[in-house]
């Protein structure tokens, strides 16, 4: 049975209410580097969205976001975004959660994955043709009517480290996707980007920016028909200013992340 820490993590009030003040705050600052955008990205993408990356996190944090108003929470591990998204209490209190899954996927996770599939939003984490086509075929086991939302991840910043697909092969996938996996609603770009950078503006974010115009062009779609992921809590405000429509913050809502989930 895998047991996760958040299970076991006991939540104090005056922490709940700093998830309040701290998730109103994140709001004011969206807003306004929102409003810093080109007239072009504001028309395209006029309130971009913030997910709540609530790995880690126990269910009572996502409870009372939730009761602020927060709807879009991120996850990084397959089996906790399920125990979440089935827990009895969060279905009562949170009935129109959306779940991301913002981490690696790895294909024998996918069937688990797919077992709440009602309350996830979309899996940011596509890198490969064989994932992307993995994932189409077990919705189309599933017979899971609605196409599922995905996004292509790129490594941006070309770090071996981190997962992704090369720019240069992002067209390629998006193509394949649209082509050969009717099952998959392609939503848009998502990177990570490096951690740290020592010049302004984020170079990672233009590369994403920039392909994706390159994406558009070379498919015949809108650049409104394909959003950007990128910006965390510590480069969020940038990264909307350059574009982003889904920013995924976490520790500067909830609080420093405790460590990963272990298994017993």
């Amino acid at each position: 049975m895998l047991w996760t820490l958040w299970r076991h993590t006991v939540v104090k009030m005056s922490d709940l209410a700093a998830i309040t003040y701290n998730l109103n705050r994140v709001r004011e600052l969206v807003r306004a580097a929102a409003d810093c955008r080109s007239q072009e990205l504001q028309q395209a993408f006029p309130i971009p969205r913030l997910v709540a990356v609530s790995k880690t996190k126990p269910k009572e944090c996502i409870i009372q976001a939730y009761k602020d108003g927060q709807q879009h929470f991120g996850e990084n591990y397959v089996q906790e975004l399920v125990d979440k998204a089935s827990d009895p209490q969060l279905q009562q209190e949170c009935s129109d959660v959306k779940f991301h899954f913002i981490g690696h996927l790895q294909k024998n996770k996918i069937s688990k994955l797919l077992s709440v599939v009602e309350k996830l939003f979309v899996v940011e984490t596509i890198d490969s043709e064989g994932l992307a086509q993995n994932l189409n075929d077990a919705c189309e086991r599933r017979g899971i009517t609605e196409r599922l939302n995905i996004m292509v991840q790129v490594n941006t910043s070309g770090e071996s480290t981190k997962s992704g697909v090369p720019p240069e092969s992002c067209g390629k996938l998006v193509q394949y996707i649209g082509e050969r996996c009717p099952k998959l609603n392609f939503l848009g770009l998502m990177t990570i980007g490096a951690y740290e950078h020592d010049h302004e503006p984020n170079k990672d974010f233009i590369m994403l920016s920039d392909i994706r115009t390159k994406i558009c062009n070379e498919l015949n779609m809108k650049i409104s028909a394909v959003e950007l992921s990128m910006g965390m809590s510590a480069d969020y405000e940038e990264a909307i200013q350059l574009g982003s429509s889904n920013v995924r913050v976490g520790s500067i809502i909830f609080g420093p992340r405790l460590p990963p989930p272990t298994s017993s």
